[in-house]
């Protein structure tokens, strides 16, 4: 557990908080010399503080190196007890504002908002998008073999997915195309939850003269394909270039694990549920997620809402422990905001 920032002397809080900024503003250890000009105190004062601050696990140093580097309890501590976050700079808010507009489909506005936050904060832009729930256009059954079919799903926003169905004895293929040209005059329109819905009224009810067998295995389709697109993450992660950068050389391997991880749609979208109820941004250092704790990644997020203030969605910034906290935490946050009232 983090030590409170009551614990340390002035001098320790002073020299901890200069190291902590010069290494995340510059992403290399931090040598006394650096400080010399600073405070009032002499390398080898500084030298032994520093010392200190290593002995209670906040800094420590990489390698041989003689400067010093914050752990991620250090950077726990500074973000918690020290750092003074800024405004976002009007030209941020700006680039922010003029990426997100009205006047495009909210897919495009999230993708954009993503974009924005990629490029002002140099690192990975993620958003959680809102789920929408896919409506049924057309449904055609392709006849594979005796025991398999091929069903092709269309959504009225263009999906198209395929999936092949097992089909038993009793399962004539001539029926289930009957049950998709039903679907499809009848259901289309229709959530995949209300079109399976109807077409069990259907065979509940024999409204229709549609085969009960093929019209149930067709139901249960649409039912497990509700439930897919349910679990499924709607995600959009712009930027994973932006983590290759001029110290990504010194670790390439923590770069790598990282852009592994940002394959990980499922995985990514459960760090940024933990963001939801949160009132403002939430972060999240290195292994205090267990899905980064091996690229020593952090995560800065905040939750959106929408015209009910409902919260809808998640955006925020995925990259190095050395993320510019200070100056991220209100770009996303702003960001955040700026979706909400786009949402209203």
């Amino acid at each position: 557990m983090t030590q409170p920032i009551g614990e340390l002397t002035d001098r320790m809080r002073d020299i901890f908080g200069l190291v902590v900024e010069a290494y995340l503003d510059r992403g290399i250890p931090v040598g006394s010399k650096a400080l010399v000009g600073s405070v009032n105190l002499s390398p080898a004062s500084i030298r032994g503080v520093m010392s200190e601050l290593e002995e209670r696990g906040l800094l420590t140093h990489p390698h041989t190196s003689a400067g010093r580097i914050p752990t991620e309890s250090g950077l726990r501590l500074f973000v918690d007890g020290i750092m003074q976050a800024s405004t976002p700079d009007p030209r941020e808010r700006a680039e922010i504002e003029r990426q997100i507009v009205r006047d495009q489909p909210i897919e495009d506005a999230l993708a954009a908002a993503s974009a924005a936050l990629s490029g002002l904060s140099q690192a990975a832009g993620v958003v959680l998008a809102p789920k929408q729930e896919l409506r049924l256009k057309q449904l055609n059954f392709v006849p594979l073999s005796d025991t398999r079919a091929l069903v092709v799903l269309v959504g009225t926003d263009g999906t198209v997915e395929n999936r092949v169905v097992p089909l038993d004895g009793d399962t004539n293929p001539a029926a289930l195309i009957e049950v998709s040209n039903f679907i499809n005059a009848r259901l289309s329109g229709l959530t995949l939850a209300e079109a399976e819905a109807r077409l069990r009224a259907e065979i509940r009810d024999r409204k229709e003269a549609i085969d009960a067998a093929a019209a149930e295995l067709v139901a249960s389709g649409l039912a497990s394909w509700t439930q897919d697109h349910a679990r499924r993450p709607v995600l959009i992660v712009r930027g994973q270039a932006n983590l290759i950068d001029e110290t990504a050389a010194e670790d390439l391997e923590r770069v790598r694990r990282l852009l592994d991880e940002l394959e990980e749609a499922q995985e990514i979208a459960r760090v940024l549920e933990g963001a939801r109820d949160a009132p403002g941004c939430r972060i999240f250092i290195g292994s205090e997620n267990r899905m980064f704790a091996l690229s020593g990644s952090s995560v800065i997020a905040a939750p959106y809402r929408g015209s009910q203030g409902q919260v809808v969605g998640v955006v925020g910034v995925i990259g190095p422990t050395r993320l510019n906290y200070a100056r991220v935490v209100p770009m996303v946050d702003f960001t955040a905001k700026a979706l909400t009232r786009l949402m209203a």
